[in-house]
């Protein structure tokens, strides 16, 4: 093998921070030239500005540094003509126009979980942030839509600084702990608020599910607002195949709240894909359990729901209240990549379950042809 050929084999691992592929893939590698070990690499970046560069030359650097025959390795960078941003476009999406919603095409085998509670304030945005985090960990590819859009807070449980790339109509999410993520936040300026009527909110979270490159997901999970309101009802239309995911706490009256969030899917003909309990107690110093908000809220919102959509609807867990789970989001380090505590131990077990359940093939189109003999 030539050290042109091990250069460009060894490219093949580096990946596209952003897209999350191979740059070799990409049509990222312009050109390789090797001149006695001094190894020159030119890498085309999909725009001028684009916010990874120095993540991108490093990553390169790395790949071929120490190879047999290299000396010095140095990156040059460029920028992708139009056509080439859009053969990179067509590459990722597909020929033909492909601006409709991914999750909804006949073949998408990716799970859409809508994480709703009745109320503010039960640690939705937390939970989300958690069970998207542990199945990254587990090696699923995972992305999130902040459609909070008045109550955003994605950016910051997952400590993203970073802006979006906007590849000509395509935008790039930014990647955190190995989860695609997107939320108006990232658009905004401070902590300015986005004071938008109904149809405002629907553009949004449709352009975020038409317009961002999430690639291929095995689960992508929503982050809607409390209550049954603008959001929820676009969802159902925009996603007609997404369950939903209910959050309460084990307050009597959280739970009463909350039933009016799941039984919206006997309404919207999704599926409740089961209940989970936050704050449940507070372990003290000496190992005993205090149940600051009451207890069996989470089950009785089961039982109910079970008894509203006419199949069952499981508990699948109980998430005790802990600083740990708070600092993790203050630090934009979800608790479940620290286990151990008893909150980032139960995240971690509803989000294996959650994983194990089959996204099932029934009525999807399968690429499959008869092998010619």
């Amino acid at each position: 093998m030539t050290v042109e050929s091990a250069v460009r084999s060894a490219l093949g691992g580096v990946i596209d921070p952003e897209l999350r592929r191979p740059i070799t893939e990409l049509g990222m590698v312009e050109s390789v030239s090797v001149d006695d070990g001094a190894v020159v690499v030119h890498v085309l970046l999909t725009i001028a500005g684009c916010p990874l560069r120095d993540t991108i030359s490093r990553d390169v650097e790395a790949a071929v540094t120490g190879l047999p025959g290299v000396d010095s390795v140095h990156v040059a960078l460029g920028v992708m003509t139009q056509e080439q941003r859009d053969a990179l476009k067509e590459r990722l999406r597909g020929a033909g126009d492909r601006r409709g919603i991914p999750f909804n095409e006949p073949g998408s085998l990716t799970r859409v979980l809508a994480v709703a509670s009745g109320k503010g304030g039960v640690g939705k945005s937390s939970v989300t942030v958690n069970l998207a985090a542990a199945m990254a960990a587990q090696g699923l590819r995972v992305g999130i839509v902040d459609a909070d859009v008045y109550g955003f807070s994605i950016p910051a449980l997952m400590g993203i600084n970073q802006a979006p790339t906007r590849v000509d109509e395509m935008i790039l999410p930014p990647v955190a702990h190995g989860v695609k993520a997107i939320s108006i936040g990232m658009f905004v300026t401070g902590n300015q608020p986005v004071a938008w009527r109904g149809p405002m909110l629907h553009r949004a979270l449709e352009q975020f599910l038409q317009d961002v490159y999430f690639g291929d997901l095995d689960v992508l999970f929503l982050d809607l607002p409390p209550g049954t309101g603008d959001i929820a009802i676009s969802v159902s239309q925009l996603l007609p195949g997404a369950e939903l995911l209910i959050v309460t706490t084990p307050q009597a009256a959280a739970a009463d709240v909350a039933e009016r969030a799941g039984s919206m899917a006997v309404q919207t003909g999704q599926k409740v894909a089961g209940v989970i309990e936050n704050m449940s107690w507070l372990e003290l110093p000496g190992g005993e359990r205090m149940e600051v908000f009451g207890s069996g809220g989470g089950a009785e919102l089961a039982r109910r729901l079970t008894s509203t959509v006419g199949y069952d609807v499981e508990l699948l867990g109980s998430i005790a209240l802990e600083p740990a789970l708070r600092e993790g989001g203050d630090a934009g380090e979800p608790v479940v990549l620290h286990p151990g505590s008893p909150a980032a131990d139960e995240l971690t077990r509803i989000a294996s379950m959650l994983a194990r359940r089959p996204r099932g093939l029934n009525e999807r189109l399968l690429t499959v042809s008869p092998k010619q003999r």
